[in-house]
């Protein structure tokens, strides 16, 4: 089954692979998991997905359910909202929506398609989640429709442009909290973000 399909199917049950299926490293090149390693990784037992986890301190990625619960977002306390599925015919929220609660949007009009370059996002998004997690009680939701490709391939950015870590670190932090399936495109995109910042415990996070 392709990759792309795999991921447009539920995600609430959890996967039932064993983590060691994936050895860090094994078969790739300059230290940064091939394709094929990354899909291994992204199988492996992982939490079910709901509308929205917790995923690091104070960041969150949620889905078009959660993004539109304003009730539920003030009692969340979300301070900034990334809607990386925004525009008219996707998730047509924006500032307007959320003029009743105080909240910062921040519009992404990004495409769930493999050939769509979510990368050029990847730094102003990371800047902007840094930014709102440096705020006084600073909470953050990043969502898509699902809540498990664009919103989850931009969190998996910052963690590395912001946090240091490596492709491989982000994507077990995240999941280790939600299950996610960026879609065979973006998880290219990451792989180049990866090999372009470099990886081992030298590396150190980007002035975000």
């Amino acid at each position: 089954m392709a990759w792309d399909s795999l991921c447009s199917q539920d995600l609430r049950r959890p996967r039932i692979r064993s983590a060691s299926s994936w050895m860090p490293g094994s078969g790739s090149s300059a230290g940064t998991p091939s394709l094929e390693e990354l899909r291994r990784l992204l199988c492996t037992r992982t939490h079910p997905t709901g509308h929205v986890d917790e995923v690091w301190p104070n960041l969150y990625v949620g889905d078009l359910y959660v993004a539109r619960d304003k009730a539920q977002l003030s009692r969340m306390g979300i301070s900034h909202v990334v809607n990386a599925a925004a525009g008219r015919f996707r998730i047509n929220t924006g500032p307007k929506f959320y003029n009743d609660l105080p909240v910062d949007y921040y519009g992404v009009e990004a495409e769930d398609n493999p050939n769509f370059d979510l990368s050029i996002h990847f730094y102003p998004v990371a800047q902007y989640i840094r930014a709102a997690l440096n705020s006084p009680r600073g909470k953050v939701l990043v969502h898509c429709a699902m809540g498990i490709s664009r919103s989850a391939t931009l969190v998996l950015a910052f963690l590395m442009i912001c946090e240091g870590m490596s492709l491989a670190a982000a994507i077990q932090t995240v999941r280790s909290h939600r299950g996610i399936c960026p879609n065979s495109g973006f998880l290219q995109q990451l792989r180049e973000l990866d090999i372009q910042l470099g990886r081992g415990t030298g590396r150190g996070a980007e002035a975000c």
